[in-house]
């Protein structure tokens, strides 16, 4: 995965940091144990779960330096571990296992969620928000202009059409291990502001596994490209500011 940029991604950060507020307000965590937030990127979202469970050990797991450096500055209290969160065991159960915005980067999830709900305490929570916007024009726009022949070679084998299946499916797959499984999903409408900014959000996540591969001179043609796109998708509101919309799936489940 490419390195990750956490003054690009945190441009944001009230918009991203609400799903993981909405989400946070259906946990209830009534067990023994440490907190894990798992691709906690920057630690925004590590601070609110420590502010909510302060009598538990926090603990952030991410793959990124640069987001662990930020996060370890601004949450001293919380232990912080760099590594793959598709492999992570915790040392002892935790009470909750949390992600906010990750998962959907890793494959083959009907294998990887009941393997997170396997290491939780008994009766502990996962508690996971990840985006379903790739059939918006904020997502299939890229995945056009990395099919044209200036792109595909070098995109074809990072390009990742639909990582996020629809609810059900995430039901069928921790139903038969849960006591418990709520899912749902949110469309939220953020305003941005800004001359490109749905270019400047997927500047900070889905972009940049493709503009990695790329070198200066692509990268500036594919952006040109896909700011075109864009444009014509998202436009400008009589106050000039950007209607950007974003859904968003949730789900809640309580180990047995």
């Amino acid at each position: 995965m490419a390195d990750w940029d956490p003054a690009q991604y945190l441009k944001f950060e009230d918009q991203r940091a609400r799903p993981a507020v909405d989400l946070l307000g259906r946990v209830d965590v009534d067990v023994p144990g440490e907190i894990v937030d798992l691709g906690c990127g920057a630690g925004n979202i590590t601070r609110l779960l420590a502010q909510r469970f302060p009598d538990r050990g926090i603990v952030g797991v991410d793959s990124s330096p640069e987001m662990l450096a930020k996060a370890r500055a601004a949450l001293p209290g919380a232990r912080f571990i760099e590594g793959d969160i598709a492999r992570f065991v915790p040392l002892a159960p935790p009470a909750l296992i949390f992600s906010n915005a990750a998962l959907h980067w890793l494959d083959d999830h009907p294998a990887l969620f009941p393997a997170l709900l396997g290491r939780l305490a008994r009766g502990g929570v996962l508690a996971v928000q990840m985006p379903r916007n790739h059939g918006a024009p904020s997502h299939t726009a890229m995945v056009e202009v990395s099919r044209g022949p200036r792109f595909r070679d070098k995109l074809a084998p990072v390009v990742r059409e639909s990582p996020v299946a629809a609810p059900a499916a995430y039901y069928s797959v921790l139903a038969p291990h849960a006591a418990r499984v709520d899912l749902w999903e949110t469309e939220y409408l953020h305003v941005l502001e800004g001359e490109s900014p749905v270019v400047e959000w997927t500047l900070g996540t889905a972009l940049r596994p493709l503009l990695t591969v790329l070198d200066e001179d692509e990268r500036a043609e594919f952006l040109e490209a896909y700011g075109r796109r864009l444009a014509a998708a998202y436009p400008k509101a009589a106050d000039g500011k950007t209607p950007f919309p974003f859904r968003r799936l949730f789900l809640v489940a309580r180990a047995r």
